[in-house]
């Protein structure tokens, strides 16, 4: 048996056990016989210490198989050999690495065509295209022709790297190279174009490929299909059906398969559901029958589209047929019910799988927590984790994450960090996401030093600050009125990079550290948008104006996120003329408008009460199919309230009801006040049934209606609406119930009045204790001194236990807080203080007082000149 042959098999043997192999391998070749071969030795030897993650061994194996002297030809294919495994294993460093070393020790000796195509391949796949120039560089100069594959694997580089022109540029250069595109070629590009929403251009190359003689297969045919349904084009994508078959291609499951996918993900279900359906119907038209792929697309299309009825009939026929018995197809429909807070059937499907033996994956438990954590049903996502651990499934990031994020939704960032800190004793590390969920919630919630904390621990633990965590802390910086740091920091990624963190202080100074990621931080469409506008809502209105000119120069394309931004501002300054310029520029970059332009000019438009336009407005939102809101009917209801057109604003009311929007209680008011306003109580009055029918007995409801009521002098409905409101223990801090009583008593209803007082009493309202004064003089008129004297002395048993006060503060059971005045006094002044003209209550006051004595009353002293002032 040979050396070589002996070698070969003790590697093989020693797969197991690299560092015997390595041995082996290392003592053959310090002394090899002279027939010894390393073709076959080279390639074994090498996986094993790629497997082992042995990457000093391999540069030391690259070393000594590098001769001293003047190589032959043949032997540099080990070489070659090792330069290809570690391009293909995904080591595209240390493969590049040691090609370009040999290139340098050898350059009389050119690499064989394959290693070039090899390399160029790998470089596409890991998106390393500073090595696919370079590369075919390389080649040009050895000598190298290219072949057709060559140019393929070029093509689809710069294809899946965007860029076009530069591929079509390639793909014109091979005629030079004498080499002939094949279907593959023009499978690449039309796919490139396809997958750029540039369906037209896509069909020049089909156009092109039928010049060569070449007829489209189904791949290229499949993938234009897919391409017009996902622009709309549907008419195109069955007339390619048609030249399809023409062709004497028959449309396969995965032309359909792809034209349902499009249409899906589109949003076009019917168009979906017409496909679907003559697939399953007519066979005797050649159509294939729908396999389990096309029943998922569906589903998961009309789960996506909330159409839960359409995907449960769905998934009572895929039983029936017998395709519902896959993971895929229960986690999409877990999927749907979880989205549509159904979380109580999602839980029978899970349990329907473990019936069936099929064993939720870690996915499916990823699914059912999310749903949990957006309802807030923490206690019921920790249980769950449990579970997953009892069913021998690890909770991962995306557990821990989303129950992180879920905890950070709602405030409660110290559970947080717990789930972060035990996420970390888990072994299960957070990646950046992670940190950036945490970090976001702390600037939320104003915690600074722990968010800076946080990317302290972020850098120390080796976690690459990317672009949106730099975002994240210029919005946190501008919401806590740190507006011209975060400035500072967004100009100073365009030199730095992420390193413009550490201006902030030395806390940060870690983060500079790493400067290999600075490029990954440049300042994005977000970045310029948060400062924009947070300069807008400082009133920097020019300042911003500044910064939108650079986002252009830096050539920033905006989106209605920004013009949205200025709209707002201009409309909320009453400068709607600037807000239609911008309108105006928005438009002509292509930028639609979107619900929030429509609100922001309405609300502009009705500050000027230009109701004409703003109704203009309103029907064009319908137009372009956008829904108008509740803030975008209460902004027309206030400008024709205002106007005095009430029959309108009731129309446009009526409009909202019809349409299914619910109005608010702000829309009840607008209309209650404007009716009231016109002397319309009877209207005003079905108004606020209506308000009660929908939002419930709300104080504020009851306040503005019995406010209004009494402003227009219906002191009746005024004071049933009053009693029916302390019947149902209403807060009555924003009623002008003061005014009701005194009326009342002016009106020589003095028993009406006592009754409101009584009701207040006995109910435990706080209530400002001058409230009796009318009723006590109005008493003594009346000649009914007992009376008077009865209602002074409860006057002064209130004012004694508490504050007064005109603001009710409610507590949980509907009874209020009595608050001390501003002094710190219990308001003894401010009812002694209060002229009523006849002074017949200090009278009556005097004498109880004397009555009392030193009681409870009189705890706080008052100088002589305060009574005699009075």
């Amino acid at each position: 048996m040979s050396q070589t042959t002996k070698l070969t098999t003790a590697l093989l043997k020693n797969t197991k056990n690299p560092a015997l192999a390595w041995q082996l391998f290392r003592r053959i070749l310090s002394n090899p016989s002279p027939s010894f071969s390393l073709d076959k030795s080279v390639p074994i030897i090498t996986q094993i210490l790629i497997r082992a993650k042995m990457l000093t061994q391999i540069d030391t194996l690259h070393q000594q198989l590098l001769p001293h002297e003047h190589l032959e030809s043949k032997a540099v294919d080990p070489l070659f050999s090792l330069v290809r495994i570690l391009a293909k294993s995904g080591l595209m460093d240390k493969a590049m690495s040691q090609f370009q070393s040999m290139r340098k020790l050898f350059p009389e000796n050119p690499p064989p065509l394959y290693l070039y195509n090899v390399l160029l391949e790998s470089s596409v796949r890991e998106s390393r295209t500073e090595y696919v120039s370079w590369l075919y560089q390389d080649m040009i100069f050895s000598g190298v022709s290219p072949e057709t594959y060559t140019f393929n694997v070029l093509i689809r580089g710069l294809c899946d790297s965007g860029h076009l022109e530069e591929a079509r540029k390639v793909f014109d250069k091979m005629a030079d190279k004498a080499c002939t595109p094949n279907e593959f070629t023009f499978g690449i590009l039309a796919k490139g174009y396809c997958r750029a929403g540039l369906g037209t251009e896509a069909l020049d190359i089909l156009i092109k490929m039928r010049s060569f003689r070449l007829v489209p297969n189904k791949v290229v045919y499949n993938t234009f299909i897919s391409s017009f349904c996902k622009e709309g084009r549907t008419d195109e994508a069955e007339n390619l059906v048609k030249q399809m078959r023409e062709d004497g291609l028959v449309p396969d499951v995965v032309t359909f398969n792809s034209r349902i996918a499009a249409l899906c993900v589109a949003g076009k279900m019917l168009e979906a559901s017409r496909i679907f359906r003559d697939m399953q119907m007519d066979g005797e038209l050649g159509l294939p029958r729908p396999n389990m792929v096309t029943f998922n697309l569906m589903l998961e299309g009309f789960c996506k589209g909330g159409m839960m009825d359409e995907a449960e009939t769905l998934v009572e026929t895929m039983k029936r047929n017998g395709v519902y018995k896959n993971l895929e197809s229960y986690n999409i429909w877990l999927m749907g019910l979880v989205r549509k807070g159904r979380l109580i059937d999602a839980q029978l499907v899970v349990k329907e799988m473990v019936d069936k033996g099929m064993e939720p994956n870690i996915y499916s438990y990823n699914i059912i927590m999310d749903g949990l954590c957006k309802n807030r049903l923490f206690s019921d996502a920790r249980k769950l984790m449990g579970l997953m651990k009892i069913n021998g499934i690890q909770p991962d990031t995306v557990t821990y994450s989303t129950l992180l994020y879920g905890y950070c939704s709602y405030g409660n960032v110290s559970e947080a960090n717990n789930v972060l800190e035990e996420m970390i004793i888990s072994s299960c590390f957070p990646n950046t996401y992670t940190c950036n969920i945490l970090l976001h919630s702390l600037f939320k919630e104003g915690k600074i030093s722990e968010a800076e904390s946080l990317l302290q621990k972020m850098s120390a633990g080796g976690y690459e600050v990317d672009i949106v965590t730099c975002n994240i802390v210029i919005d946190g910086l501008c919401n806590i009125g740190k507006l011209d740091k975060a400035i500072e920091i967004a100009d100073g990624m365009w030199t730095h990079g992420r390193a413009a963190l550490g201006d902030l202080g030395n806390l940060y100074v870690n983060l500079v550290a790493n400067s290999g990621s600075i490029n990954k931080c440049m300042p994005d469409l977000v970045t310029y948008s948060i400062i924009i506008k947070g300069l807008c809502k400082a009133g920097r209105l020019e300042e911003a104006k500044k910064k939108f000119a650079e986002m252009l120069g830096k050539r920033l394309h905006p989106d209605s996120i920004v013009y949205n931004t200025f709209i707002h501002s201009y409309c909320k300054l009453g400068k709607i003329s600037s807000a239609f310029r911008v309108l105006k520029d928005m438009e002509k970059r292509g930028c639609d408008k979107s619900f929030q332009t429509f609100n922001s000019l309405i609300m502009g438009l009705g500050s000027k009460h230009q109701i004409f336009e703003m109704y203009g407005l309103l029907e064009e939102m319908r137009e372009r199919g956008l829904s108008p809101n509740v803030f975008t009917y209460n902004k027309i209801l206030n400008s024709l309230c205002q106007a005095g057109k009430t029959k309108n604003a009731m129309s446009l009311f009526d409009e909202m009801l019809q349409k299914g929007i619910s109005p608010n209680i702000y829309s009840f008011e607008m209309l209650i006040k404007a009716f009231c306003g016109e002397g319309e109580f009877t209207a005003a009055q079905e108004v606020f049934e209506i308000s009660i029918g929908i939002w419930g007995h709300k104080e504020a409801l009851y306040a503005v209606m019995f406010n209004e009521l009494l402003l227009g002098g219906e002191l009746i409905e005024a004071n049933r609406l009053f009693e029916d409101a302390l019947d149902r223990g209403l807060n009555i801090g924003e009623f002008n119930y003061k005014d009701l009583i005194d009326r009342l008593c002016k009106d020589e209803k003095l028993e009406a009045a006592t009754d409101i007082l009584q009701k207040l009493t006995s109910r435990g309202y706080n209530f400002d204790p001058a409230s009796f004064m009318p009723v006590i003089d109005g008493s003594r008129k009346k000649g009914n001194k007992h009376k008077a004297d009865e209602l002074a002395e409860r006057m002064l048993e209130l004012a004694s236990e508490g504050g007064v006060t005109n603001t009710i503060s409610q507590n949980e059971r509907g009874i209020g807080h009595r608050k001390l005045n501003k002094h710190g006094e219990v308001g003894w002044r401010n009812i002694l203080h209060r002229d009523d003209g006849s002074g017949m209550t200090l009278k009556t006051l005097k004498r109880v007082q004397k009555g009392w004595g030193q009681g409870s009353a009189l705890n706080t002293q008052f100088p002589e000149e305060d009574f005699i002032d009075y």
